[in-house]
């Protein structure tokens, strides 16, 4: 996926960035009133994951989860990425 096509997918998506240095990668940052918010969220987000056979990296802190999505197969961004990202997103709201 070339640049400008990423940041077409990514003009879709609300406070999502792609990282340009090595593979390039989605990144996102969550924030939770509470911790407790925050393990929802990943187990909730980790089952789409898995439903997708699509398994981003997820970090999770006090009351933030961090979200990194790339592609191993294609070593960068595929529009799956940003599916993924967009299902990330609806299930946050």
């Amino acid at each position: 996926m070339t640049d400008s096509e990423e940041d077409k997918y990514l003009s879709e998506l609300s406070g999502w960035v792609v990282l340009r240095e090595g593979t390039h990668k989605l990144q996102k940052e969550f924030k939770f009133q509470k911790y407790l918010d925050g393990v929802n969220f990943v187990r909730d987000a980790a089952t789409i994951a898995d439903s997708e056979d699509h398994h981003p990296d997820i970090h999770l802190f006090y009351k933030k989860v961090n979200i990194e999505l790339h592609t191993h197969a294609v070593n960068g961004l595929s529009l799956n990425d940003f599916i993924l990202a967009a299902k990330f997103d609806e299930i946050k709201a």
